[in-house]
């Protein structure tokens, strides 16, 4: 059996996540108590059951971590997936669907709604595997959720994320790298419209020798530590690498490390800069 659960932000993707699962055949329920999910996965009868689980019932959420730990006690695959985002990108969600924030009526303005959520559920957060919905449609979130789900649960997982600085900082990220000092190819006509999937722009960075020097550093860093993160049972690591706009370097950088690494670990690439 397998038990997803789903939580984060309101307006992070939890509903877009939530319907991918159920379209992947999950039994989806939304905003359920936590004190409630150990007596709905029996009656469900379901072997894949998806669950919404936030900040609306945060009076049961503190409960969130035992329940996890009891469901895989009884051998039972629980996953938690968190979703998150940055104070702007919620504040123009919220405007653009003309929907309250749950907390409206409790606090003045979004901004101390999302703060004090964020609050609540800071826990929580550190339970499952982080997401930053910040820059991502939902179409590229389903694709997430549907690569995330084939991961080995057992072993630990390398996200190798890609992303431009000028939209900010991945909230998600446990390592952030910064590329934006090598050479760019948003500067040759040519190059400006690609991305680093191509093989125009993937030739142009592998010219220069310090690009390929950053990434063996990279690569080293995380070879020399990632058994302190295994030890310390962590699930999954994320590496964000930054350039400029987050369309050639750092797609590339990340795209290298993800192949290095392929081959003794599990990884996910994900380009939050790519639509």
């Amino acid at each position: 059996m397998q038990v997803v659960l789903i939580s984060g932000l309101s307006g992070s993707g939890k509903s877009v996540a939530l319907k991918a699962l159920e379209d992947a055949g999950y039994f989806a329920v939304d905003n359920l108590p936590a004190s409630l999910v150990p007596a709905l996965i029996p009656a469900a009868n379901q072997n894949r059951i998806a669950i919404s689980v936030d900040a609306r019932t945060a009076s049961t959420i503190e409960d969130l971590p035992a329940i996890i730990e009891g469901l895989r006690a009884k051998e039972i695959d629980c996953r938690l997936i968190f979703l998150e985002a940055s104070v702007d990108s919620l504040t123009r969600r919220f405007s653009e669907t003309r929907r309250p924030h749950p907390f409206a009526d409790r606090f003045n303005g979004i901004a101390e709604c999302i703060e004090e959520e964020r609050r609540l559920l800071a826990d929580v957060a550190q339970l499952g595997h982080r997401l930053d919905t910040s820059e991502v449609g939902p179409n590229v979130l389903r694709g997430w959720i549907k690569d995330w789900l084939k991961i080995d649960r057992s072993r630990i997982t390398l996200a190798f994320q890609s992303f431009g600085f000028k939209h900010g900082i991945p909230n998600d990220a446990d390592f952030v790298f910064d590329v934006r000092f090598l050479p760019n190819p948003y500067y040759d006509p040519k190059l400006r419209p690609l991305t680093g999937n191509d093989p125009e722009v993937v030739a142009f960075l592998r010219e220069d020798l310090n690009v390929g020097r950053l990434i063996d550093d990279i690569a080293s860093f995380i070879l020399r530590w990632l058994p302190a993160f295994v030890n310390d049972n962590r699930s999954a690591l994320t590496i964000a690498i930054g350039c400029t706009g987050g369309q050639h370097r750092s797609v590339y950088i990340a795209n290298e490390l993800a192949e290095r690494f392929g081959s003794q670990q599990q990884v996910l690439v994900r380009h939050r800069g790519l639509k």
